[in-house]
């Protein structure tokens, strides 16, 4: 398992060479294709409903901004990339709104990297579920990085947040890759005694196994949130088990991550997507408004 052809959004926010650095350094890394894309924010389907034409020059005029600003964020790309040494790698101004122009990029790649929003930079072009809604929509693994901090050498130290579930399981699988050169993984199990027959009567042992199978140093360690164990809910949008506890799983995971000193988390996913109302469970959402480190998703 590697990655070969790994996608990174880029744009004209300050966090946004943070994103090129990490997305070549794992390139690099992987001997994978880099593709730097930078979207103009008019979705395609009004040009394939011919609602901007040629026979309007204010729209024509409008759309040259955009595809200059395009433009300019691409500059830092190429010279960034050069210096960190990849060398095999491409750049594109793609006519499309930002989401949906990366899920469909998205679609002909391993890795797609992303940076989460930054709500002291707005932008005109990038709605403010931008990292959400492609995580459940381009059908790859998205590692998000955040915008406050910076980030040498991640993946050394690997968290992965285990629950058995699909998406977990997805997570884990897609991030081989990048487990395999980690030095250390710890599997965190919460409240492995709130859902029957996932863990098994060891848990952990069984994905641990997996790992090593890859040649992955791995670690387990079990955590309790609340005291009241044994209740759960189901959230009816997104299917995620939702604990009755003191401290919700997403507070204690950003915890254990700082006490681990952790630099990178692999969780699975959670929500659902209608129309452009993102839905996430409360894990997900409280990671992608509050990650403390880059952290890889799968849905």
């Amino acid at each position: 398992m590697s990655f070969k052809t790994i996608l990174v959004h880029v744009d004209e926010s300050k966090h946004a060479e943070d994103c090129i650095r990490i997305a070549s350094e794992i390139a690099l890394a992987e001997n994978a294709h880099l593709i730097g894309a930078a979207m103009t924010g008019v979705s395609r389907y009004l040009y394939r409903d011919q609602t901007i034409t040629d026979n309007d020059p204010g729209l024509i005029t409008h759309m040259a901004f955009l595809r200059e600003r395009a433009d300019n964020a691409l500059q830092k790309f190429e010279p960034l990339v050069r210096k960190i040494g990849v060398t095999s790698f491409e750049q594109r101004v793609i006519d499309d709104e930002a989401a949906g122009g990366i899920c469909l990029q998205a679609r002909y790649s391993d890795l797609v990297v992303v940076g989460q929003i930054d709500p002291d930079e707005p932008s005109p072009t990038i709605l403010s579920d931008f990292p959400e809604y492609v995580l459940l929509n381009a059908g790859r693994p998205v590692l998000v990085i955040p915008y406050a901090g910076h980030f040498e050498n991640i993946g050394k130290r690997i968290l992965i947040a285990w629950d058995g579930s699909r998406e977990a399981t997805r997570a884990v699988t897609d991030a081989i890759p990048l487990l395999k050169r980690a030095e250390i993984v710890y599997v965190v199990i919460f409240n492995s005694n709130a859902k029957e027959g996932v863990h098994g009567a060891q848990p952990g042992a069984d994905i641990a196994l997996y790992l090593a199978r890859h040649g992955i140093k791995v670690e387990i360690s079990l955590q309790a949130t609340g005291t009241n164990l044994s209740k759960q809910k189901v959230d009816s949008q997104t299917g995620e088990a939702q604990q009755f506890s003191g401290m919700d799983i997403g507070n204690s995971l950003l915890s254990l991550a700082s006490d681990m000193t952790v630099d990178m988390i692999v969780m699975g996913g959670y929500g659902h997507s209608r129309f452009r109302e993102t839905m996430l469970g409360g894990v997900t959402r409280t990671m992608m408004l509050s990650m403390t480190v880059p952290v890889l998703m799968s849905h």
